[in-house]
């Protein structure tokens, strides 16, 4: 079997090693751009997909490159404790959760691509620009801004704005908490989510991902365009008067070496993925808001379970019944704030801050919260340490 790939972001080089492990080795990955760097900000893969990570011999470059997310805990605007859980391993996972730098995530997968499947098996300044190929499968990993996308479905248009503009940055910081901390500060018109994405420094500095979301429309960005870089000035008067005993929000955003400014956006999930031979995998079939750390970590269980699916002769209508359905419901889900619906809830409740969050949001509330959008994202702790991973054993050639 031959696997043309129309992409080398994550989606596209996952699915590249997941095929090669599974037996599949005709497998060209084509790039638009003609030469790759670690660009971008941060992202959070978590357990379900590092689970898969790991299945494909990854472990010890992703520890290596990145931060297993220990708790995660949801503040006010004002600083007031709203709720802390544990995450990956703390949590009772039996896999971590990573916080990484998407572009050395994104490098780290192109290597191991290259090593497994050859120096030319990513082909770059290489665009794939329309449904005719000489393979027997064409996957379009390429993006929100899909060509092959665009081709299966040439009517469906721009990327749909959802009215909230996003600034991410990083900076070099002294660790906060534990480490391996996230923090949600907000209300209901803004949410900050601020985490580490690489281990600590000679200095003892970290390099910690940064991410303001604000019901605010921004004139003259393209939809879609997720590296638009601004000056720091024009975040640093949304967080004033924020207070945050953890770490000081405002020297975190003042000394951040690049901030990148995009509208929310997203697409509507499709009627299908999928024709005789060609299918879609990660943003390329349902970009998503950036909620609950699922981007990318659908966008690994997509290659997996295609490279199965492919692997075990069950066809491209199995791939999808498996994902198209979960994915369409974390797309609308994110629409309506995922988990972090509670800090919108809280500041609603109690605008003016609380004496006891009991009062303004029980602890089961709270814990129904957390516990129903793992469920709908496929990570609820006790299923998915008791569920078979992706993998399948190769095949002879």
């Amino acid at each position: 079997m031959r696997v043309v790939i129309a992409g080398a972001g994550i989606a596209g080089l996952t699915a590249a090693l997941s095929l090669h492990a599974a037996g599949i080795t005709d497998v060209t990955v084509h790039e638009a751009v003609a030469e790759l760097h670690p660009l971008g900000v941060g992202i959070n893969i978590l357990p379900h997909a590092i689970r898969e990570l790991i299945e494909l011999g990854l472990a010890d470059r992703l520890a290596a490159i990145g931060v297993a997310t220990a708790d995660l805990t949801f503040l006010t605007s004002r600083g007031q404790r709203i709720w802390s859980e544990p995450r990956g391993l703390a949590a009772g996972y039996r896999w971590p959760q990573y916080s990484i730098h998407r572009g050395r995530l994104q490098m780290m997968l192109l290597e191991a691509v290259r090593e497994r499947l050859g120096p030319g098996a990513v082909v770059l300044g290489s665009p794939v620009t329309g449904l005719d190929h000489d393979a027997d499968l064409l996957v379009g990993a390429d993006g929100i801004r899909s060509t092959v996308r665009q081709a299966l479905f040439p009517g469906e248009g721009e990327p749909l704005p959802g009215g909230d503009v996003l600034w991410r940055g990083t900076t070099y910081a002294r660790p906060f908490m534990t480490g391996r901390s996230m923090l949600m500060v907000g209300d209901s018109a803004q949410k900050l989510v601020i985490y580490p994405i690489a281990p600590p420094e000679d200095d003892g500095t970290q390099l910690v991902n940064w991410a303001i979301q604000r019901a605010a429309r921004v004139e003259g960005v393209p939809r879609g365009d997720w590296n638009r870089p601004v000056g720091v000035e024009k975040v640093l008067p949304h967080v004033e008067g924020w207070h945050c005993d953890e770490l000081d929000v405002r020297a975190l955003i003042a000394n951040a070496h690049q901030v990148l400014e995009y509208p929310l956006v997203d697409r509507d999930p499709l009627p299908y993925w999928s024709t005789d031979r060609v299918t879609l995998v990660g943003d390329a079939a349902h970009p998503m808001y950036p909620t609950g750390s699922n981007g990318g970590t659908q966008a690994v269980i997509d290659a997996r379970v295609l490279a199965y699916a492919l692997a075990n002769g069950l066809g491209l209508e199995f791939y999808e019944e498996q994902r198209r359905p979960v994915t369409s419901n974390v797309v609308l889900a994110n629409r309506g704030d995922g988990p972090e619906v509670i800090l919108r809830l809280t500041h609603e409740r109690a605008p003016h801050g609380f004496g006891d969050i009991e009062d303004v949001m029980p602890l089961a509330e709270r814990e129904e919260i957390a516990l129903r959008y793992k469920k709908l994202a496929g990570f609820e702790p006790a299923t998915l340490n008791a569920r078979r991973s992706w993998s399948v054993h190769p095949r002879r050639p």
